[in-house]
């Protein structure tokens, strides 16, 4: 959740190493992580196991990555009973259960699992099983009884991926950085076509230069157009890149990345790693007060520094 809420946090990588667990809030948690992708991306990584609930939970992201020795799977649902009616016999005790409601010892260890008490246990769990078969098909795009034949098994490294179970084999380290790249070239402003293509190649005689003149080859209405929409993405960016700096307490440094042409995904990373910098630095403390703009809980729309960056570049 505070990743969600971080502005810069871009997107979220989560490292899976678990047999798996209870079912209790399972599917709900598994839920949220597919939430949280409609948000910001979200891969997985099984570094090095993510079985059972914890399979649950990694196979709700967007991508989801096993290690070479890593495995994924048992997509099943277990109960235990112990009988030590037995062993309490043997230490010469005997337990005497007083109970309201006739099924309320049903699964008390100190006796043996009576025929009504198992076939409500197994029914539960096949109905649990129904859910999670339901649940990895849906997050994964697998037919329900593809799913259901893989009868709770483990799979390993790329076996995990030719299964379905998994998109690729890879160690943590490579996954970063390929969702670095993923989240740099998302970041990155698209160009629409500006004529169709005539099957003809177009040849470029010395240094082509962006104007705000009308090219000959377009209609004056579409060069305006593509004008006011390069206007737009950079009056975007600009006012992005002085919140980020305003959030990061150093609103003074927006100037400095709007004149270096970086861009937002760029000032994100720079920013981040000023902060980590500044943490492992800790005796180094500022000269420089800041304003109440950078306060907790301040409206960025309302700093003066944003304005600037707003009148800037809609400045004609």
């Amino acid at each position: 959740e505070a990743a969600l809420g971080d502005p810069l946090v871009a997107g979220i990588v989560l490292d899976i190493d678990s047999p798996g667990g209870e079912t209790g809030g399972c599917f709900e948690l598994a839920r949220r992580v597919r939430e949280a992708a409609g948000l910001k991306p979200v891969w997985a990584v099984a570094n090095d196991a993510a079985f059972s609930a914890a399979y649950a939970i990694g196979c709700a992201a967007d991508r989801l990555f096993v290690t070479e020795t890593g495995g994924v799977g048992s997509i099943g649902v277990i109960a235990l009973h112990v009988d030590q009616s037995v062993k309490d016999a043997r230490d010469g005790l005997r337990y005497t259960a007083i109970t309201a409601g006739e099924r309320k010892n049903d699964y008390s260890p100190h006796e043996p699992l009576a025929d009504a008490a198992r076939a409500a246990l197994q029914a539960e769990v096949d109905r649990l099983h129904k859910l999670f078969v339901a649940h990895v098909a849906a997050m994964r795009g697998l037919p329900e009884d593809a799913v259901r034949a893989t009868e709770a098994a483990l799979f390993f490294g790329p076996q995990a991926a030719r299964a379905g179970l998994a998109d690729g084999v890879a160690t943590l380290a490579a996954v970063l950085a390929e969702f670095d790249r993923h989240l740099a070239a998302t970041r990155r402003p698209s160009s629409p076509p500006r004529q169709a293509p005539t099957g003809k190649a177009t040849v470029f005689r010395g240094n082509p230069t962006m104007t705000d003149t009308p090219s000959e080859t377009l209609g004056v209405d579409e060069a305006a157009a593509l004008v006011a929409e390069a206007r737009r993405e950079v009056a975007q960016s600009a006012q992005a890149i002085a919140e980020l700096c305003l959030i990061a307490g150093c609103p003074e440094r927006a100037a400095e990345f709007i004149a270096a042409g970086r861009t937002e995904a760029e000032v994100r990373r720079a920013l981040i790693e000023a902060r980590a910098a500044h943490s492992m630095e800790s005796a180094v403390r500022s000269t420089h007060a800041l304003q109440d703009w950078a306060a907790p809980g301040a409206d960025p729309a309302a700093s003066p520094v944003v304005a600037a960056v707003k009148k800037l570049v809609t400045r004609e």
